[in-house]
């Protein structure tokens, strides 16, 4: 087997920095015979067919064995095809092979590793109670011993399903507790039925979906699942799909639909649980949001800002259809209108519509900060920057708005952390891991002290701010703990 032992570029950039490179966003290749023993092990030997069986199975995509005319008719999405790499099989494999992974992790010039799934990303959507419970178990279980001797350099991530919070705390207890993982993935939302759709087309229950994202009107209480993520020193992380949901729904183009799909399902779970009131009531927890980049994330900070000037409980009561002067309105129609107003007065109410002139609406529905927390502008401010971490592929310049203060509400300077996607596509040489992120720099992008931030300070704060114990016995632990005893950045330097 020939192997290219030269230097890499990453190497030569991880060289010449003082400081480590921390991914926040590899992937592993899951080996499909192996995880297959340790879900049969886990659900017995029938589950492995209820698994390939589902409706959302990732083993055999409908959408290949249906015709034109048959996609049409179901308008079923192109999925996604083709996102290894294998004309480079030494890629593939070390993907897929976790002691390969590690020994070659010097190459692509990082020291530090946290490692998500690809085919079980999916795993924690099944409808399926039993077999979602199952596939998750499994491979959380293959990620535990797979990983195991490699801990210095490389952590898995655990999938939490999260249909109801009973089944979500119980895994987040077991991978804590008996597997020692310390890294996390949920699902950004749930899709359950629209009950009344569903009573009436109970055969299309699944088709016929709202999404829930946990914070803001679902029918359980996800509390006591971010209370136990407080308790076992659990950073949540949010990595999930946008495909097939909304316009992202074409059948014929895969790139129409994968366009800021991650992005998408990360500004609903981001959105909600900022203004369900999470980083209130849990001041202490850390979330993540990997692979939709910094844009999305600019825009909801910005956007929450503007609305909160405009629909504060205040702003909001000046609008209140009681404050409109009537005899006003009426003598300044009759004065400006012309002809075609003169017979309009009095208005009769069945011919007026309420949202022009105003719903009724109840004293307790009128603050929709409230759970939020919110009280002033900077509420916002310090609910939102300290908390939020955001997941930049090395070659996305927009990552300098993270850092572009002066184009960010109260001056603030977003959390992004650097996350290669080394094992899927968007990475076609993982040797060039580091060196993509580098060339921010060498374009002019962001400068080395903003690179320091994106790949070594921001994902130490992440999961240390979480749990200082995170970096203990790995390869970079001294430079990780002098990153947390460093006093915590202020939200508010370099105000405008």
């Amino acid at each position: 087997m020939t192997r290219n032992n030269r230097t890499s570029r990453s190497q030569a950039v991880r060289a010449r920095l003082s400081h480590p490179i921390v991914d926040v966003d590899g992937h592993c290749a899951e080996f499909e015979p192996v995880l297959l023993d340790y879900l049969r092990e886990v659900g017995g030997p029938k589950i492995v067919d209820r698994y390939k069986a589902t409706p959302e199975n990732p083993f055999l995509y409908r959408w290949h064995s249906l015709d034109a005319l048959q996609r049409r008719e179901e308008r079923l999405p192109r999925p996604n095809w083709w996102g290894h790499p294998t004309s480079n099989t030494l890629d593939r494999a070390t993907s897929a092979l976790p002691r390969l992974m590690y020994e070659r992790i010097g190459e692509m010039g990082l020291d530090f590793c946290v490692l998500y799934p690809s085919i079980n990303l999916n795993s924690s959507h099944l409808a399926d109670e039993e077999v979602r419970r199952a596939a998750c178990r499994a491979f959380n279980l293959y990620q535990a011993e797979m990983f195991r001797d490699l801990s210095d350099r490389l952590t898995p991530v655990a999938v939490i399903p999260m249909h109801t919070p009973a089944e979500a705390i119980e895994e987040l207890e077991y991978v804590a507790d008996t597997l020692k993982l310390k890294a996390i993935v949920m699902p950004a939302y749930v899709r359950r039925p629209i009950p009344a759709l569903a009573r009436k087309a109970p055969d299309l229950a699944q088709q016929l979906y709202w999404l829930d994202t946990y914070c803001l009107d679902s029918d359980y209480d996800y509390d006591p699942v971010w209370a136990k993520c407080v308790e076992l020193r659990l950073a949540p992380s949010f990595h999930s799909r946008g495909t097939g949901i909304g316009t992202r729904n074409s059948i014929s183009n895969f790139t129409y639909n994968h366009i800021g799909h991650f992005a998408y399902s990360a500004e609903g779970i981001c959105k909600a649980i900022f203004l369900g009131g999470v980083t209130r009531r849990f001041p202490s927890l850390r979330f993540a949001f990997q692979e939709g980049g910094i844009g999305w994330a600019r825009g909801l900070f910005g956007d929450l800002v503007s609305h909160w000037k405009t629909r504060n409980p205040a702003a909001v009561a000046s609008r209140n259809p009681a404050h409109l002067d009537h005899q006003m309105f009426r003598e300044l129609a009759l004065e400006y209108g012309g002809k075609r107003y003169a017979d309009k007065f009095p208005v009769k109410a069945e011919d007026i519509s309420v949202v022009m002139w105003g719903t009724p609406e109840r004293a307790e529905d009128l603050n929709e900060w409230a759970r939020s927390g919110v009280e002033q502008i900077e509420d916002i401010r310090d609910g939102f920057v300290p908390r939020f971490f955001f997941g930049c592929e090395g070659d996305d310049k927009l990552t300098a708005l993270a850092f572009r203060r002066e184009l960010n509400p109260f001056g603030a300077q977003l959390n992004a952390i650097y996350g290669s996607d080394l094992g899927h596509f968007d990475l076609p040489d993982m040797r060039d891991a580091a060196y993509e992120a580098w060339e921010l720099v060498e374009d002019g992008v962001i400068n080395e002290s903003e690179f320091r931030d994106f790949v070594f300070a921001n994902p130490v704060r992440l999961h240390g701010g979480m749990n200082p114990d995170f970096f203990k016995g790995t390869a970079i632990e001294r430079e990780a703990a002098a990153i947390l005893a460093e006093t915590d950045r202020p939200t508010s330097a370099a105000r405008k």
